[in-house]
């Protein structure tokens, strides 16, 4: 069932310049009382790698690993794309705590579910 409250974030890249978003998008989506998730998929796990995200920063923004960690505190969930792991050949890795791993159905599900979906 469709959750217009529910607005899901979906990061693909791991490019610098495109993580801030979706972080702060689902950051003020929770201080507006709305039920924000973000999405990693494809070359956006590389940044869950721990250490990886400490090394992006841009402008006056804190790292994206800062954004990250405040993202996870808030009680935002941050997926990770199982599928995208072994595409990756990452049968063994360590990722950032607080993200969920889940199989790639999820997506499709989630979307389905939200009242909003946002690709970065």
């Amino acid at each position: 069932m469709k959750n217009d409250k529910y607005i899901l974030y979906v990061q693909t890249s791991d490019a610098p310049e495109r993580q801030y978003s979706p972080l702060v998008l689902a950051q003020t989506a929770k201080a507006m009382d709305l039920e924000p998730a973000v999405y990693f998929l494809g070359m956006g796990l590389k940044i869950l790698r721990p250490g990886e995200a400490e090394k992006m920063q841009m402008g006056s923004f804190p790292s994206v690993g800062d954004m990250l960690k405040r993202t996870v505190e808030m009680g935002i969930t941050v997926y990770a794309c199982e599928a995208s792991k072994q595409m990756l050949g990452w049968d063994e890795v360590e990722l950032i705590d607080g993200v969920k791993v889940v199989g790639a159905g999820t997506l499709n599900d989630l979307a389905l579910d939200a009242g909003a979906t946002m690709w970065f």
